[in-house]
Order: C-alpha cells, then sequence, then structure tokens
C-alpha cells in the first residue's frame, strides 16, 4: 500500500484539498485499495478546525467528496509511516524538514516537483483564489499519481 502524506502551513486548505482530490483520483482508477491518503499542517494554529469553506465549496463545485477532516500537525513519526510527504510550497519543505531533521529515503517534495512546471502551490488562505489553487493541485496530484504508478505500483 501506497501512504502519502499532503502538508500545509495549517492544514485547512490546501493539503485538504489535496487529500480529497487524490482519493478522488485513486476511487476513479480503481485503485483506492493500493493507497492511504492523508493530510496534515506544519503549524499549530488550526488543530483541530475544519477543512475551510472555500475549499469545501470548491470540491463541491467540482464534485469531489470532501469529509470530515480535521486538522493535525505533521510529527515526526509520519516520516516512517508515509511513503511521500508532499508539500505545497518552499516554506512547507522547510518546516518539514525541520520536524523530521533527516530525510535520507528522500521522501519529502512539492507537490508541482512532480510536474512539467515545478513551483509553488498558492496559499487561498492569502490569496482568496481556490479556483486557481484547484488548478495547481489537481495537476499536482494527477502527476504524482503518474508517478507512482510507474514507480510504485
Amino acid at each position: 500500500m501506497i501512504k502519502i502524506l499532503f502538508i500545509c502551513h495549517g492544514n485547512i486548505c490546501r493539503s485538504p484539498m489535496c487529500e480529497y482530490v487524490m482519493k478522488d483520483l485513486v476511487e476513479r482508477q480503481g485503485l483506492s485499495d493500493c493507497f492511504f491518503i492523508d493530510s496534515a499542517a506544519t503549524s499549530r494554529e488550526e488543530i483541530g478546525n475544519r477543512v475551510h469553506r472555500g475549499t469545501r465549496e470548491k470540491l463541491k463545485k467540482e464534485g469531489i467528496f470532501c469529509g470530515d477532516h480535521r486538522a493535525r500537525q505533521m510529527t515526526r513519526a509520519d516520516y516512517e509511516q508515509f511513503d511521500y510527504l508532499i508539500g505545497m510550497d518552499t516554506w512547507n519543505i522547510d518546516n518539514m524538514q525541520r520536524i523530521v531533521r533527516q530525510d535520507p529515503e528522500k521522501k519529502i517534495s512539492r507537490l508541482l516537483d512532480f510536474s512539467e512546471c515545478p513551483r509553488d502551490i498558492q496559499d487561498p488562505w492569502y490569496t482568496g483564489n481556490f479556483d486557481v489553487t484547484y488548478e495547481d493541485v489537481a495537476e499536482g496530484c494527477q502527476a504524482l499519481l503518474e508517478y507512482i504508478k510507474e514507480n510504485d505500483l
């Protein structure tokens, strides 16, 4: 089973969007039994809070189920439990590396590093643009899934 943890700053906008988009992708391809997908934060600011309204509304508009995820903070133990630890931007990556201290298995990367145009995913908490974030997330999740199918399945 491939285990993916998506990580952003607060775990209420980008990373849960990735979690549900990726769950939808693998379900539509009949691969749900091959994956465990979750999300977490690098900070403690939103611990216990629900997925941001903007993310829930965008996922609903796209026909993607959004469960009752509650924000949690990434831990060092997550490094051992997950195969892929996927951050949304360079700042997330720096904070993830601070939490795990070392990445000897090279499990940490940005989501869009798997795409043809590597870049950060802007935080809609600040931009207010959940549409652009969704487009980046969808692109990144599709690219990550293709990478995993070619290399790990």
